[in-house]
């Protein structure tokens, strides 16, 4: 009985190691051969142009796989590779008052994102991501006002395309 044991979680020790996908403890799905990823400039294509939105989405990609991953980031040649540009960058109101003012307004971020696995290229993938924060209508969207919205935005769009392409979520 005692040699059936040991064999069995042999079997299934050699089993568990010899699987090509592994799963970390944040959930991200790590595929053999996997060690460094990309994360190429967004273009800035919205009709409404942020100056320095295009950097900052960029580098808020590229903190949130560092933070999330094991994986080395490179300037060219990475094995996966992220790139897009921003579709849309829109403020529009969303309530009104009795008086047909607006009450609130929703600042609108939406990105288009390519991603390529050159290992396993089936996983591949080309999506629209998009997210808002609402405001008040009297505050103006400068200052730390404009750093809140974005920092919402930013974490809800990088999340979301890091679940769609690493944890498959």
């Amino acid at each position: 009985m005692r040699f059936l044991t040991y064999f069995l979680l042999c079997a299934l020790s050699l089993v568990m190691v010899s699987c090509k996908v592994n799963y970390s403890f944040t959930g991200v799905q790590t595929l053999a051969g996997i060690e460094t990823f990309q994360v190429n400039y967004f273009q800035n294509n919205a009709a409404l142009v942020e100056p320095g939105l295009d950097r900052d989405f960029t580098l808020a990609l590229q903190d949130l796989i560092i933070n999330q991953t094991s994986l080395n980031l490179v300037n060219s040649g990475g094995d996966l590779v992220y790139e897009g540009e921003i579709t849309e960058y829109r403020i529009s109101p969303t309530t009104a008052t009795s008086d047909n003012r607006a009450a609130q307004n929703r600042l609108t971020i939406s990105v288009n994102v390519r991603f390529y696995d050159r290992i396993h290229p089936e996983e591949d993938l080309e999506q629209r991501f998009s997210f808002f924060y609402d405001y008040p209508a009297a505050a103006q969207l400068i200052g730390s006002q404009k750093d809140t919205a974005f920092a919402e935005i930013f974490e809800r769009l990088t999340q979301d395309i890091f679940n769609a392409t690493l944890a498959k979520w």
